[in-house]
């Protein structure tokens, strides 16, 4: 087993870490730069130097690097009581350079303002997760400013990913195991809508899974509060054939059902082995087999059922919220209720 960094490449190291109605504008959390279909301008790409084994940042030790990706770099540490915590710091290759000694990175002329833009979303990734304590989603203990740059410190798990999971079982998946993994992942997804958050990038490679098999929803890099609804933000990223039709223009409103739209392409992709058709290819030209066709033979008729139900084109005729779909998986029995459900613990009653 290993354990993973939230949004960095996985080295070869075999330990690493997670720890109808009107519409209104979202406010963004977090539009990452990372995977985002937007690329920005860019003149040098290199790997940036870490910090040093040893190294002491606001009470906590840094161990050795765990991981590192073109946006960041994830370390292992421990605080002052002992306990082991993962620590990723916003080290953008493409806007900064620090260099072998160096600790606060030197950012290029003419990058300044690419560089704070992603800061301070990076900030607000560790603010908006700070409030969450579930098992099913992962922990930030902490998150704060230093060496010119923003640091989240997360709880350390050991296991993998779904997506590495699923590379090293392809074929067929047990149905038991498939059914309680992802009521786990529904369960964290739950206390997440319900704090008023959408996750908006659920895939195989953003969810965890411990030693036990339990699912740990990672990486919230492109997550959106949802005081109020509106249409993705213009550079809102997402991942082909995860990602609900509403995710690449303003037709549809974004809400809890476009996260379900990902949860159902993940089990669509457990039993595939490959993501389903992307939504954007499927308004154009739908070729994607429905589950109850492809694997009728192989799974429960209410599995599939619930799988065709997730990748529904249309919003409303999807399961309109994660605790429905958790009790689908459960039972066995098709529950669901109106989004005004979810709105109204939001405060926005009659919507």
């Amino acid at each position: 087993m290993r354990g993973i960094s939230v949004g960095a490449r996985t080295p070869h190291s075999k330990q690493l870490f997670t720890g109808g109605g009107r519409t209104r504008k979202i406010k963004a959390v977090y539009q990452s730069l990372t995977q985002s279909h937007h690329k920005p301008t860019t003149v040098f790409s290199q790997n940036n130097h870490a910090l040093p084994p040893g190294f002491e940042l606001e009470g906590y030790r840094i161990e050795r690097q765990l991981s590192v990706g073109g946006f960041s770099i994830v370390y292992l540490g421990h605080d002052t009581e002992g306990q082991a915590v993962a620590i990723k710091e916003y080290l953008p290759n493409s806007h900064v350079l620090r260099g072998e000694g160096q600790i606060a990175p030197t950012i290029p002329v003419g990058f300044q303002t690419e560089f704070n833009h992603g800061l301070k979303l990076f900030f607000e990734e560790g603010r908006a997760l700070t409030g969450l304590d579930h098992r099913n989603v992962v922990r930030v203990l902490n998150f704060f400013r230093a060496n010119g740059t923003v640091y989240l410190v997360m709880r350390y798990e050991v296991g993998q990913t779904l997506r590495d999971f699923l590379r090293k079982h392809r074929g067929h998946q047990d149905e038991s195991f498939l059914r309680g993994m992802f009521s786990g992942v529904l369960d964290g997804l739950g206390e997440v809508h319900g704090s008023g958050l959408l996750h908006l990038d659920i895939k195989p490679a953003n969810i965890w899974l411990r030693a036990d098999n339990s699912p740990v929803l990672l990486d919230f890099g492109a997550a959106r509060y949802a005081m109020d609804i509106g249409p993705p933000e213009p550079r809102a990223m997402y991942t082909p054939g995860y990602a609900a039709p509403e995710q690449y223009h303003g037709k549809f409103t974004l809400g809890p059902w476009t996260d379900i739209y990902a949860v159902g392409a993940c089990m669509y992709a457990a039993l595939a082995g490959s993501a389903p058709q992307a939504a954007d290819e499927r308004l154009q030209d739908d070729q994607l087999l429905p589950a109850r066709q492809r694997w009728g033979k192989n799974y429960s008729p209410r599995l599939l059922a619930t799988i065709d139900d997730c990748l529904r084109l249309e919003p409303m005729r999807r399961p309109q919220h994660a605790r429905a779909l958790q009790a689908s998986l459960n039972t066995g029995k098709a529950g669901d209720q109106p989004p005004g459900s979810w709105l109204s613990r939001l405060g926005l009653r009659g919507w």
